[in-house]
């Protein structure tokens, strides 16, 4: 009995600009795209690059687009597409091309040191902090994210319209969405998702969710309830008037970390990022919030 064989079409090239070529593999029971790539790796083009650690679907390496749509290589079975068309495997859309399949995420981790740090209340008087288990369910489902960065990726206001700058995009929003919704944290990081992370971008599209392989439901657990809570504290004239007359127990406002960047500055894709605590001015410039 003869093997199968599947055609695969990958980019090569850098982002500078590339070019598709055509592989054809034998095929085996359970293979992977990952294990196609591999198999083209080891025996028609060595100098293939492909970033890809655990091939277990726990590290988030290996994300790329197969038939333009964002997915995990290492997830993706081969016979999940027809055997008589070709499989495209390129490198996800949003972000640089390094070499290959491999794109430079870099700018995630900015992002990342971006936002202000988990602040605990102090603990009770015998030791310990008490949460209840509504509480803690609700924020365990944001930390399954493997940070593969495909939510990133398909995000169609990173995407599309390149504003990485201005908006923090799916990972990170869900990320402050679990600190906001920490019964244990105490700072507000409400204006900095108004100002600096531009939660008001997001219009509600659902692709984040739908590429997520943690099944993480990032829009509507997540993304939805941060933009009403903002909406609410910012832009709702009762709770206004509510506040003004009848107070309520304020977080401390958070402000965005001091960031280094670590590097020849006209590489700042390559820069290392490192988080300091601010330290205050003299007396005569002033302390810093």
């Amino acid at each position: 009995m003869s093997e199968k064989k599947a055609t695969l079409q990958l980019y090569r090239g850098d982002n500078e600009g590339g070019e598709f070529k055509t592989y054809e593999v034998e095929t085996y029971p359970g293979m992977v795209v990952l294990d196609a790539i591999h198999e083209i790796q080891a025996k028609q083009e060595p100098g293939l690059a492909v970033r890809w650690n655990c091939k277990a679907g726990r590290c988030g390496s290996c994300s790329a687009e197969i038939n333009g749509k964002p997915k995990l290589l290492c997830m993706t079975r081969m016979t999940a597409y027809p055997d008589n068309e070709p499989i495209t495997v390129t490198p996800m859309k949003s972000f640089p091309i390094l070499k290959d399949l491999v794109t430079d995420v870099s700018h995630n981790f900015r992002m990342a040191a971006k936002i202000p740090a988990f602040a605990p209340k102090p603990k009770e008087a015998d030791g310990t902090w008490r949460m209840q288990q509504d509480d803690i369910e609700r924020i365990q489902e944001f930390r399954k994210c493997i940070e593969c960065f495909l939510c990133q990726d398909t995000c169609h206001v990173i995407r599309d319209h390149d504003k990485k700058e201005e908006f923090a995009g799916p990972r990170f929003l869900i990320a402050l969405a679990g600190l906001d919704m920490h019964p244990l944290d105490t700072l507000d990081r409400r204006e900095l998702m108004k100002t600096e992370f531009g939660i008001g971008l997001c219009n509600i599209t659902r692709c984040c969710t739908e590429v997520c392989p943690e099944h993480i439901n990032i829009t509507d657990n997540g993304i939805i309830p941060m933009k009403e809570r903002v909406a609410d504290d910012y832009f709702d004239p009762v709770r206004w008037l509510a506040r003004k007359f009848i107070g309520h127990e304020k977080k401390k406002k958070a402000s965005l970390p001091v960031i280094q960047f670590t590097g020849a500055p006209d590489f700042k894709d390559e820069m290392t990022v490192v988080t300091t605590k601010k330290k205050p001015r003299s007396a005569d410039e002033g302390a810093e919030d």
